[in-house]
């Protein structure tokens, strides 16, 4: 059996809290290698957090400015020569693009051995299945993402999530919600087939654990409607009657969702309340406008009709929370589509993976640091290259 076999035998049938040990053992058992570290990234991406566990534990590492933070912005592994101590190489750890932290791995030598790399590599994408799958029975890597306590209502929103990120062929997708640690109303969900892409961007009023359990009453009213096989249009029409029978109308929720066609770029678009979608196209950024229709769960049976949209290839989406486009400055400026605007614009360059963080920034600096968010924001980040003739 070669070792990178034997490796991904020793993840495989680990216990669910041990994959780290396993790791450990079998690179030092089979590869030139001193030390091994799993580090998570945190919920606000801004540190990377070790997996505790270890004899001998490490401090958070920063995601910028730091090697194992390269690494993981870049999603590609990056060595430390060693220069007359071990070298390090960081590896990625991510799923499908869902970026989950780093693997560092310090090698007895005093270079790192390049033709080792693409097999550790290979080993950390090994590891991030497993620690997927792991999460089902140890709370380890969820504690291990958190640099702060959650609230309940933070909690039960990021439970929901089906990741913060993915890749595909014919695109790339990216979320994040701030106050990371503190989020309660809005959410995002999406889910792909060999055909299809579908997005939903909600933002559920209230406050606290309220406004959470509003907002999972409708997105599982939402993937129920969705894994039953019918249109985004009927999706909504029985989320909507699902809200309104537990809430009589009391609660609502307002949601945008797109269900695209891979092959063609051609989507189908619910817009039932407050989220809004801007598009960066051939330099340009605009704000797409669609017909408003109701929040979900506002009055009783509700009908909602799609509207048609097409992407083309090149075409950034964003889609953003009103905790976004509504925030104002100190001075009570608000920072609206122009401001928004300059925010994508400024960061076009980078890879959808970094776009929603980045935008959440430039927010933060037009609230004024020191003033406390009073809303959710949620940034989705959607990147279309459409599907290359076979």
């Amino acid at each position: 059996m070669n070792r990178f076999k034997t490796a991904e035998h020793a993840l495989r049938t680990a216990a669910p809290h041990e994959l780290l040990d396993a790791v450990r053992v079998v690179l030092s058992e089979r590869y030139d290698v001193k030390d091994v570290e799993l580090f998570m990234a945190d919920y606000g991406l801004t540190v990377l957090q070790p997996v505790s566990g270890a004899a001998h534990d490490r401090a958070p590492v920063p995601v910028h400015g730091s090697p194992a933070g390269r690494a993981f912005g870049s999603q590609v592994p990056y060595r430390e020569d060693g220069r007359g101590r071990p070298a390090r190489v960081h590896l990625p750890v991510s799923v499908r693009g869902d970026r989950l932290g780093v693997l560092s791995v310090t090698l007895r030598g005093g270079e790192a051995a390049p033709d080792c790399v693409p097999e550790l590599a290979e080993i950390a994408d090994a590891l991030a299945h497993e620690v997927v799958v792991a999460e089902r029975d140890t709370d380890l890597y969820l504690q291990a993402r958190r640099k702060d306590r959650l609230t309940l209502a933070a909690e039960m929103q990021w439970h929901l999530l089906p990741g913060r990120s993915c890749s595909r062929p014919e695109y790339d997708l990216a979320c994040q919600l701030e106050p990371a640690y503190a989020v309660f109303g809005d959410n995002f969900d999406w889910s792909a087939t060999a055909d299809r892409l579908m997005v939903y961007v909600t933002n559920g009023m209230g406050e606290g654990i309220e406004a959470a359990l509003l907002t999972n009453l409708a997105v599982n009213a939402l993937r129920n409607a969705r894994r039953a096989g019918i249109p985004i249009a009927d999706q909504a029409a029985l989320a909507d009657q699902a809200v309104y029978a537990h809430y009589q109308g009391r609660s609502y929720l307002s949601v945008l969702m797109l269900d695209l066609d891979l092959a063609t770029g051609r989507a189908s678009v619910v817009d039932a309340g407050s989220p809004r979608l801007l598009r960066l196209r051939g330099g340009t950024v605009e704000h797409v406008p669609f017909e408003a229709q109701l929040p979900l769960g506002m009055f009783e049976e509700t009908d909602y009709v799609a509207q048609d949209f097409t992407v083309e290839p090149g075409d950034r989406l964003i889609f953003v929370s009103d905790g976004v486009h509504a925030v104002h400055s100190p001075k009570g400026e608000a920072y609206g589509e122009r401001a928004l605007a300059r925010a994508i614009q400024s960061t076009r360059l980078l890879p959808a993976a970094e776009v929603p963080r980045a935008v959440l920034r430039e927010l933060a600096g037009h609230r004024g640091e020191a003033t406390a968010a009073e809303d959710d924001a949620l940034v989705v980040c959607l990147d279309w290259r459409g599907r290359q003739p076979s």
